[in-house]
């Protein structure tokens, strides 16, 4: 299906222009080919790939997913309904 809605405004803005501004310019590339994938995603579990270190958070984050990035850096995501990809941020959570 398709990313419907961004948290992070910076990863929003690298996603539609491949602006840096907000995001580590070093974490672009690991950026492009995770948000690739979670855009072409139909449910979390089309993003347990090799060195996406792809998990559930935990209950208090219910129905939240997260993709590594770099050290503490990650993609953290749901799903709708609909099989589209909602709430993308870019964070630390740990």
């Amino acid at each position: 299906m398709s990313i419907k809605r961004f948290l992070h405004k910076g990863l929003e803005n690298f996603f539609y222009d491949g602006s840096t501004a907000g995001i580590n310019p070093k974490h672009t590339s690991r950026l492009a080919t995770r948000l690739d994938r979670l855009d072409a995603a139909t449910q979390p579990a089309d993003m347990h790939l090799p060195g996406y270190n792809f998990h559930k958070l935990n209950p208090k984050s219910a129905g939240r997913y997260s993709v590594h990035v770099n050290g503490p850096w990650c993609i953290t995501f749901e799903f709708d309904t609909k099989g589209n990809a909602t709430n993308v941020d870019y964070e630390q959570y740990h």
